[in-house]
């Protein structure tokens, strides 16, 4: 079986996991539904999935983890769309919730999507309560630096800052969530030892990074229509990205750099690295 049909598989059953767990959440059913049904890379979940098959853990444990960080970072796109945050009317090439439902409704569907990824960890009874307790701790750190990242940004818009500042705002804001999704893989398996956690530790910072600058570069050259939202919305906000500081070129370079560099750390890895290695490549060949 070929990494891409596994790695579709895994995002037929992150969909099945979601549906399942948003059929019924009362009045804001629909909103959260809207939200997380509508559209999505899942590669969050993903990342999950892979790092817990990479260590022969069964995927059965990892559904409340990978449905929690998807969850998780489902709420924090509709607080970034919201006219205080970023203010973007679309995503996934549709209303954003706020667009939708009204800003209030949207405030409280990100709000509810939170709780209920705490809920769907705290209630997975195929894991032990310990390992439970582990997750949630790294899902909630995750969860406030990704918060602490998005303070960092709407603080410096339309200011000068220097590479140190971005890169520290862009692995909290991104970096952060991307790494639990590794870490959450890693913690469900015995067979993840202290030098791998380290490796994979590694490996998540780059990719994290990576995948943020490749964001930048992404949405100067690609159009509405394949990202999904409007094409240069940080430019058009002032807001400070890699492009900005260094140019196009230069970010790409960087990029570049960091996604070899996360390849090049998997092969110390004690198990076969060859499924997250071409979900690492899969990454730095998307388009949107």
């Amino acid at each position: 079986m070929s990494f891409k049909i596994s790695f579709k598989g895994y995002t037929e059953r992150i969909n099945k996991k979601l549906d399942e767990c948003l059929i019924s959440q009362g009045s804001l059913t629909k909103s959260m539904r809207y939200s997380v049904l509508s559209g999505g890379k899942r590669f969050r979940p993903i990342l999950t999935y892979a790092v817990a098959n990479t260590f022969s853990t069964d995927l059965n444990r990892a559904d409340s983890s990978a449905c929690a960080v998807e969850l998780i970072h489902a709420y924090s796109l509709i607080h970034d769309d919201l006219p205080a945050m970023d203010d973007d009317d679309t995503r996934h090439n549709q209303p954003a919730c706020h667009r939708k439902f009204g800003e209030a409704q949207a405030i409280l569907t990100g709000d509810g999507l939170q709780a209920l990824a705490f809920e769907t960890l705290v209630n997975d009874h195929n894991i032990s309560s310990e390992m439970r307790i582990k997750l949630l701790q790294a899902l909630t750190h995750a969860s406030f630096e990704m918060a602490e990242g998005q303070s960092i940004d709407l603080s410096v818009v339309s200011q000068v800052i220097d590479i140190k500042t971005l890169k520290n705002m862009h692995r909290k804001k991104t970096g952060a969530l991307l790494n639990c999704s590794i870490k959450l893989g890693a913690l469900l398996s015995d067979q993840c030892n202290k030098k791998d956690f380290e490796i994979l530790d590694d490996f998540s910072a780059d990719i994290g990074l990576a995948y943020q600058i490749q964001d930048d570069v992404l949405d100067v050259l690609t159009p509405q229509s394949i990202l999904g939202k409007k094409q240069n919305s940080d430019v058009d906000k002032n807001k400070p990205t890699y492009p900005a500081l260094l140019g196009l070129k230069e970010s790409q370079k960087t990029f570049q750099k960091l996604y070899d560099q996360a390849q090049e750390r998997l092969g110390a890895l004690s198990v076969n690295a060859d499924e997250l290695q071409a979900l690492a490549a899969q990454l730095h060949a998307r388009e949107f």
